[in-house]
């Protein structure tokens, strides 16, 4: 018990060590590259802090695992929007871009409905099994590649952005190849020695993937949103965040089946509708107090304090939900 205890703090210090290195190199990068720091933020950093999700899934994809594979997916994408965004928008009142507000949580929310649609396979086609084959990876998979092409073509027409230190092209890809490995490795080192310690109490394999795990692989975007919101680069914590749900549904679940066919525990529903609700109240939250011009104009969003602390309450609720679940 020890050990393990000692690994989780451990892997807590490489946590914030990567996401403080992950966002100068990043944030460096977006300079010398004349691209904001939403754009890369989208991208890089949602690619670093999407690792920890990948490898579990991975794993958990050659051991039979679908419903860790699964909980840890959609665990993460809730405690993004709940825990990260929240604590983030206490930190900072987040103001989001109208791109981000109209077209990334958009495009959030319909990647988390796609996944409804292709793991209900009892329900829409009276199959025998809910199960994400290979073809429906392959959707998703195809789904991302949407996803990469429109912020390709964001990258082209949004400039960088203001206040960013910069440093050598040498000392920012170091920084991000640093903070990507602290990232992977303290997330890695929770994750496998708190779903050691949740195995040893005798608990259920989708609760340990929405909870120990998700926590353990949401902490990468936890660090770096913090710390970008502490920093006061917004658009970096935002981005982080939306930028990382769309990679774990699309990207790092739609490499899972491709690998192994994942039969899909119809309880699994439960939490994909309130991943879908995490992502629409986010949208309704950004928009909280605008007047009707501003909502048909399409302006810029603000996720202030008191919705940061509403949306910790929603997280702890949803805890308390699954650990009565079980």
């Amino acid at each position: 018990m020890l050990i393990p205890s000692l690994l989780i703090i451990l892997g807590l210090v490489l946590l914030v060590a990567g996401g403080e290195l992950f966002v100068k190199g990043s944030s460096s990068t977006a300079k010398k590259l004349n691209v904001s720091s939403l754009v890369i933020g989208l991208t890089i950093v949602s690619f670093g802090t999407s690792a920890p999700e990948l490898f579990v899934n991975i794993f958990s994809s050659f051991q039979g695992a679908s419903d860790l594979a699964l909980g840890n997916i959609l665990g993460s994408n809730i405690s993004n929007i709940f825990l990260v965004l929240g604590v983030s928008a206490i930190i900072y009142p987040l103001k989001i871009k109208k791109g981000t507000v109209w077209k990334e949580i958009p495009f959030g929310v319909l990647a988390v409905f796609v996944l409804l649609i292709l793991a209900n396979d009892v329900f829409l086609d009276q199959a025998s099994q809910n199960l994400l084959s290979r073809a429906d990876g392959l959707i998703l998979l195809s789904f991302f590649l949407i996803f990469l092409y429109y912020t390709y073509g964001m990258s082209k027409v949004e400039g960088e952005g203001d206040g960013i230190e910069e440093y050598s092209w040498l000392k920012s890809i170091s920084f991000i190849i640093i903070g990507i490995a602290g990232l992977t490795i303290g997330g890695k080192f929770i994750v496998d020695n708190g779903t050691q310690l949740a195995r040893i109490a005798g608990l259920s394999e989708l609760f340990i993937g929405v909870t120990f795990t998700a926590i353990g692989t949401s902490l990468p975007e936890l660090a770096t949103s913090a710390i970008a919101a502490y920093r006061k680069k917004v658009d970096l914590a935002v981005g982080n965040v939306v930028g990382s749900n769309i990679f774990n549904v699309l990207w790092v679940l739609g490499i899972t089946p491709v690998i192994s066919p994942m039969n899909i525990s119809p309880s699994a529903n439960t939490d994909i509708l309130i991943a879908i609700f995490a992502a629409l109240l986010l949208f309704v939250g950004v928009l909280n107090g605008r007047n009707k011009y501003d909502f048909i104009k399409k302006k810029e969003g603000v996720l202030t304090k008191s919705e940061g602390i509403l949306f910790i309450l929603l997280y702890i609720g949803y805890i308390v939900f699954v650990s009565f679940r079980g």
